[in-house]
């Protein structure tokens, strides 16, 4: 059961910030996958907070910076 949930959310998070991308303008389409993306780390540390009974306030921090540590290993990698 716990495969499933797992299996099924991580599909939902990597399809959602894809879709926008479907869209003919570029930029449009980056800000829509930005939005979505922070929709999801807030949905990350909702989770967290409610069933890993941690403060709100530093499940977010906990992951903005993992978000902000994915983001920069995408950068890094993009440019070499």
């Amino acid at each position: 059961m716990r495969g499933s949930i797992v299996g099924a959310m991580t599909f939902l998070g990597g399809i959602f910030h894809t879709l926008p991308f479907l869209l003919s303008n570029l930029q449009t389409a980056l800000y829509l996958a930005y939005f979505i993306v922070g929709i999801e780390l807030i949905a990350i540390a909702f989770i967290r907070f409610y069933y890993l009974k941690t403060s709100f306030w530093l499940s977010c921090l906990q992951v903005i910076v993992g978000g902000i540590l994915v983001f920069l290993a995408g950068y890094f990698i993009g440019q070499g």
